[in-house]
């Protein structure tokens, strides 16, 4: 271990600093996007450094997305060292409040929820019932207990936040992890990284499922007059979830097979008999579960649900001061960090110069929907897919007027026109989850402590690569219409 730590060290993070002063210093002719500004250059050096410095894990990722805030405040802030300010350019800084917001973006306090609701039902043995309970369908056989929970996970991220799919599903699978031995590691693994996996593709079954289906309905909508009912995307994009449910299944058990039999989940002895604290955490666990579940009824947003239990527990003493020292704080600190890198992106206007530098009207068809695919999916793994889906749908739909006043018109209508490449970069970011910061479903999936940057890459970068492939037949297969 002091070996590696060593390499790391002494080899991997010298060749990370230079690069990032490389990248600092270089004529700003060199990344060929014009008009770009000093700041726009000093963001690129830090997305690369945090890029290298995750991936490597040279330190903690948690420090890495700390650094990451720290370093953008002093150099891309409108509140940075007084020397960087006089750039020369009409350079935008980032507003400070929107960097230091990232430490308490809302997602952030979803995941807060999320922790609380996992130590709360594992106190009072609600993970061990409610595991029984989803997976006993599926049997007890490791193989079939992992395609359960991709499948229950997967179909309640159609119909509720990502998010709070996972942090709801950490809770129940903490006592699978438990009941496998230490030896079966790699069993474990597959366990944790099917928590992401599932939840991000499921998410791409409805238009509510994730906010980029809802950016592509709602831009098709204003801007291009085409409407998609829940029941047209769905019947679309549930067997395609379907497909890459079981792929992923498959993956999983190639990579991480297990070498337990059974997965058997004993409940123990009642510890605390029924006292009020047991009605109070099961039902606003429920509650909490129902409003997720419901909130295009009511309208509450899934970050401030999160905080309900949070509130009704600490009250009632269900959650207490003890309880607090449980709180995996290093993810909060990791998807902070990532929010701050995605604030820098689009505050600094570096995320959409990078964009319009590419002439797509001088593109093939299909070397325009691979392009466009390609850059979402590497922008939704630093940042949020929704920002990513944001900047892009617009952009593309705009694009694909031209194209339809142009002579690839039938071309383009032929593989789904506007709809198509919608829909697809909606797929593209759903579809991106190759680091801890990618998604906050995978985040959760690194508090486990059980998956390695390394796994992620390597799953999530297979995943992503099929779910492009398979995205662009399916999308420019089912949606032919303009």
């Amino acid at each position: 271990m002091s070996h590696i730590r060593n390499v790391k060290f002494c080899i991997l993070l010298p060749i990370v600093l230079a690069v990032t002063v490389f990248l600092w210093t270089v004529p700003s002719g060199f990344f060929g996007i014009a008009g770009l500004t000093v700041v726009q250059q000093r963001t690129i050096a830090i997305f690369a450094f945090a890029a290298l410095m995750w991936i490597f894990e040279i330190v903690p990722n948690w420090v890495t997305s700390l650094m990451v805030i720290v370093i953008s405040l002093l150099t891309v802030s409108d509140k940075s060292v007084s020397f960087l300010m006089n750039t020369g350019d009409a350079s935008r800084f980032v507003p400070m409040k929107e960097l230091m917001r990232s430490f308490a973006d809302p997602v952030v306090m979803l995941f807060l929820g999320g922790f609380v609701l996992a130590i709360v039902a594992s106190k009072y043995g609600m993970d061990v019932t409610m595991a029984r309970i989803l997976l006993k369908p599926f049997g007890k056989k490791p193989r079939t207990v992992l395609l359960g929970v991709l499948v229950v996970i997967s179909s309640f991220s159609m119909f509720m936040s990502n998010t709070a799919t996972a942090a709801m599903f950490l809770a129940f699978l903490a006592p699978v992890f438990a009941s496998l031995p230490d030896t079966d590691r790699k069993g474990k693994v597959g366990l944790a990284l099917a928590i992401p996996i599932a939840a991000n593709i499921g998410g791409i079954g409805t238009p509510i499922g994730t906010p980029p289906n809802a950016t592509a309905v709602g831009n098709l909508d204003s801007l291009a007059g085409i409407t998609i009912g829940f029941g047209g995307w769905a019947a679309r994009m549930i067997p395609f979830v379907i497909v890459m449910i079981f792929f992923a299944w498959a993956l999983l058990c190639f990579f991480y097979p297990f070498k337990s039999k059974e997965i058997v989940l004993e409940i123990g002895k009642d510890r605390h008999g029924k006292t009020y604290k047991d009605y109070v955490a099961w039902i606003t666990f429920g509650a909490t579960i129902l409003l997720w579940m419901t909130e295009e009824l009511h309208g509450i947003s899934s970050n401030i649900v999160a905080l309900i239990p949070l509130c009704v527990y600490t009250a009632t003493g269900v959650f207490g001061k003890e309880d607090i020292k449980e709180i995996n704080w290093e993810v909060l600190w990791l998807v902070a960090g990532g929010f701050a890198l995605g604030y820098a992106l689009s505050g600094t206007g570096l995320a959409k110069a990078m964009v319009e530098s590419i002439d797509f009207s001088s593109m093939s068809i299909i070397v325009v929907f691979a392009v466009a695919g390609l850059i979402c999916y590497v922008l939704s793994n630093f940042i949020s897919n929704s920002a990513t889906a944001a900047l892009l749908i617009p952009i593309m739909i705009a694009m694909g007027s031209g194209l339809l006043q142009s002579g690839n018109a039938d071309v383009f209508n032929a593989f789904g026109g506007q709809t198509g490449l919608s829909v697809f970069i909606a797929v593209c970011a759903s579809v991106a989850m190759c680091l801890p910061i990618s998604t906050p479903p995978n985040a959760i999936a690194a508090s486990t402590g059980l998956v390695e940057t390394k796994d992620m890459i390597r799953t999530g970068l297979i995943v992503g690569v099929v779910g492009l492939v398979l995205g662009f037949f399916w999308v420019t297969k089912f949606f032919p219409f303009a």
